[in-house]
């Protein structure tokens, strides 16, 4: 399939109340690469991306999301999508290149959850990224649970009708998968995406608005999830529940926390999304086995604890 338009998720950046034992957790313990430092930010990103970086550490006084951006392929793209944004009477900002270091002009605007997307086109290559000429399997040596990307978020807010319709008709995504109300009329979970995975980006129907559930990092398959999870235990990481799947996007996984509180997912397997699959529709007697396919149930701290 080719790929245009809106590509992938690109950068995410996270409020952390100790920067210190948080860059441990997420260089250390899930396996990414410090690439550099400006005071209370700090830049990662895993060893098979090829961009500057890819997640963002700020020191802060509460856990939680800034913002969730979007790389596009060209800046033809991104002026287009500016266009279809304010269009649809959405304001855009204007982000100046350098304002994250390797990242050219990027677009931010709110979707009806409350939370702040962005869209961005130029990025500086890593210093340190895969080979490109006769490349190993793997550039460096296994580090903590040799999480290899930034794949997925998943946001609660509200207004979830509101932002598929935007997502679908602005952004041109695809919902993938959706839990659907008790009228059928409305939904409240979507899974999104903008690629073939089974998903970029989700949102859960929730009362407050801009909150945050989790960020997900690629894994390989389910061997390094069993790994993940030895290491959770060895270092005493508060885990949310797994290692289990999903029956949505049929992904293994575990949930747990940084030491900010904020939620982490590894994520491995799914299936490959194309553009003409129908979307899958869950009933809402059978969302727990849509989250968790083994336990066939959801735990009280998934459904509430957001940052």
């Amino acid at each position: 399939m080719a790929l245009t338009g809106i590509l992938r998720p690109g950068l995410i950046q996270l409020r952390v109340t100790d920067l210190e034992k948080s860059v441990e957790h997420y260089v250390e313990r899930i396996g990414l690469d410090e690439v550099g430092r400006d005071g209370d930010l700090v830049y990662l990103k895993g060893w098979d991306e090829f961009d500057h970086h890819s997640v963002v550490l700020r020191k802060a006084e509460t856990a939680g999301m800034d913002f969730f951006a979007f790389k596009v392929d060209s800046d033809e793209t991104l002026e287009h999508y500016r266009k279809r944004i304010e269009d649809a009477g959405v304001e855009v900002i204007d982000v100046a290149a350098g304002d994250q270091p390797g990242f050219g002009p990027r677009i931010a605007f709110k979707i009806p959850t409350g939370h702040r997307i962005e869209l961005y086109a130029q990025v500086e290559r890593a210093a340190y990224h895969p080979p490109v000429t006769n490349p190993e399997i793997v550039p460096r040596e296994p580090r903590g649970m040799h999480a290899s990307r930034f794949d997925h978020g998943l946001l609660y807010g509200p207004n979830v009708n509101e932002t598929k319709d935007f997502f679908e008709n602005v952004l041109d995504f695809s919902t993938a998968e959706q839990v659907d109300g008790e009228d059928n009329s409305t939904q409240i979970a979507i899974w999104l995406t903008c690629s073939n995975k089974a998903h970029d980006i989700a949102f859960v129907d929730y009362p407050e608005e801009n909150k945050f559930h989790h960020i997900a990092f690629m894994l390989e398959n389910w061997n390094e999830i069993g790994q993940a999870a030895d290491i959770m235990s060895r270092h005493n990481i508060s885990i949310d529940v797994g290692p289990t799947r999903h029956g949505i996007t049929r992904g293994q996984t575990i949930y747990f926390f940084d030491p900010s509180g904020n939620r982490n997912e590894v994520f491995a397997g799914g299936y490959q999304y194309y553009p003409d699959n129908p979307t899958r529709n869950w009933t809402p007697d059978q969302l727990g086995k849509g989250i968790f396919y083994y336990e066939r149930k959801l735990n009280d701290a998934f459904l509430s604890v957001v940052t």
